[in-house]
């Protein structure tokens, strides 16, 4: 019959164009405009670049020794998978190279069977702003690195099987199944596996993971230091010497890592070294969020919020697409690695993840006009000498809608003068007008300090007047006490413990003077009338 037929196609054996010799096919085909994505693994299968893809693929899933074939176990649950295709594309849209990953559908696991714990490395966006800004003040070099197939180095503790891949099937052993030994791509303990096997190499190194933030790992030996960031299976790592840098990156080849050279493009962030320092900008992915929620040719706006009340969670009906609202928003929030300005008004947007509505959709698309006309900003990190830490309080605009604001009684802030830090507590909060702000300048005396919030991207809007009183910092207090070897003033809890002991002996003495008095008084009341005739007795024989 015509099904089984075994063809070229199905065994893998394609013959290059005629019309290209054999030297110049991979030319033609590589300069030439790029394959589709395929719409099935018979079209990738019949595709040559595509096709060199899949090889690629499998031969490193048969190089770290991914799995053993099996005879297929009796009730056991064998996981299916696909082929997954992408482009891969460079900083400005080019063509870099052709994807294709063998993904198990791990949504058909079983919990406690075929997975227990799960977890996923992801370094977070201020840890990432914070390396590069003492990388760019220090002056050190700072590389990319991508690990291949990272999943596929984690070691699975579970007994999981799945099918062979397909276009790949053993034709000695077809209708056996893969014991996976190392973790797939798909698989729900994957990035769990993967960020254990790579932990624990880098402390073999000297790295140390820190608890604010699991994917950076410091690495300090006398006078070297270096930083490491891990996002999955892409890795920055700067160092304070090229020498140090390049004795890691040979180190970490283990992992068969692919050094990218200087930071350049992470994550769909793009890095521009200048001489002043690091400009970061997402440029491509600001495009292609547009793209995705259809608004590439839109309107630009000049803010990213308009002058209304804050949004309420009642108003205005649901939104028709309550998933694609999560998704636009999501990718909203990544964008703020780089957009600092957007944050107030993606932060408005994502308290009504659970439930949006179409006012809340209305904000999201002011938010995405606003990026529209603003594609080209970023941040720049610059060089300084200046590497202590500074906070800034979240001073919150206010509201009389169903938000709170983010000041409140009792709480701290900081103010930088003279290079000397100081620390105030809240002590009153009032709203005030727009034109009453211009009457009022911030104040900063020995004792207390007041701060008019700035509303977000010059709105005008009510803002909020924050009073502190001036409290001491830990230094202050520790040399302080220092300084107070016996302090001979009575404090406030040896006067109340003074008082008490008086208090006390005053009772005690009142209810001993009472008892005495009675002790006194009842001899007499308590005589017998006898007693009482024999006492008087002698005085009537005297008046005889």
């Amino acid at each position: 019959p015509v099904a089984g037929l075994v063809t070229r196609a199905r065994t893998g054996v394609f013959r290059p164009s005629s019309r290209y010799a054999s030297d110049d096919y991979v030319h033609a085909a590589s300069t030439s405009e790029p394959s589709s994505l395929p719409s099935s693994v018979r079209a990738a299968l019949r595709d040559p670049l595509w096709m060199a893809a899949m090889q690629e693929e499998f031969d490193a899933l048969l190089r770290n020794r991914t799995w053993q074939l099996v005879p297929r176990p009796r009730h056991a649950n064998v996981i299916t998978g696909k082929w997954v295709f992408k482009h891969k594309l460079r900083p400005d849209g080019t063509l870099d190279r052709y994807k294709a990953r063998w993904v198990v559908r791990g949504f058909r696991q079983r919990a406690g069977i075929d997975f227990t714990d799960t977890f996923a490395p992801v370094v977070k966006p201020g840890t990432i702003r914070t390396v590069l800004h003492l990388a760019v003040s220090r002056a050190w070099p700072v590389h990319q690195m991508d690990v291949s197939n990272a999943f596929l180095h984690g070691h699975l503790e579970e007994q999981v099987f799945c099918q062979q891949p397909t276009g790949f099937v053993d034709p000695a052993l077809p209708d056996h199944v893969c014991l996976l030994s190392r973790s797939l791509y798909g698989l729900k303990q994957a990035p769990r596996a993967w960020y254990q096997r790579i932990a624990a190499f880098l402390h073999q190194l000297g790295f140390r993971s820190t608890r604010s933030d699991a994917s950076l790992f410091v690495y300090h030996q006398g006078s070297d230091t270096a930083y490491l960031l891990l996002y999955v299976d892409d890795i920055i790592l700067t160092a304070c010497t090229a020498g140090l840098l390049s004795q890691l990156t040979a180190r970490l080849r283990a992992f068969t890592i692919k050094d990218l050279g200087p930071l350049h493009y992470f994550l769909g962030v793009e890095v521009v070294r200048r001489p002043d320092g690091f400009f970061l900008h997402q440029r491509k992915y600001a495009h292609e969020l547009l793209e995705r929620a259809g608004m590439l040719n839109c309107k630009p706006a000049a803010t990213p919020v308009d002058t209304k009340a804050k949004l309420s969670a009642t108003d205005g009906s649901p939104a028709s697409d309550a998933a694609f609202y999560r998704s636009i928003v999501g990718a909203l929030q990544y964008l703020t690695l780089t957009r600092p300005e957007i944050q107030y008004a993606v932060q408005q947007v994502c308290l009504h993840m659970h439930a949006p509505r179409d006012v809340h959709w209305a904000a999201v698309k002011r938010i995405l006009r606003y990026i529209c006309g603003t594609m080209d900003l970023g941040i720049t990190l610059h060089a300084s000498t200046h590497t202590v830490l500074t906070g800034h309080t979240g001073l919150g605009t206010a509201t009389i809608f169903d938000e709170l604001t983010s000041v409140q009684m009792g709480e701290y802030f900081y103010i930088e003068t003279a290079g000397r830090h100081l620390k105030y507590q809240v002590t009153d909060i009032r709203v005030v007008l727009p034109n009453e702000t211009e009457s009022l300048n911030k104040v900063e005396g020995k004792d207390l300090a007041t701060l008019i919030t700035c509303t977000p991207y010059g709105v005008n809007t009510h803002r909020l007047l924050v009073t502190g009183e001036r409290v001491p910092m830990d230094d202050e207090i520790a040399q302080a006490e220092a300084a107070q070897v016996h302090p001979r003033v009575l404090q406030p809890w040896m006067i109340a413990v003074l008082a008490s002991v008086v208090v006390i002996l005053c009772v005690a003495g009142w209810i001993w003077l009472r008892s005495r008095k009675r002790a006194q008084e009842t001899p007499e009341a308590t005589q017998t009338p006898e007693a009482l005739e024999a006492a008087e007795e002698p005085e009537a024989s005297i008046g005889e």
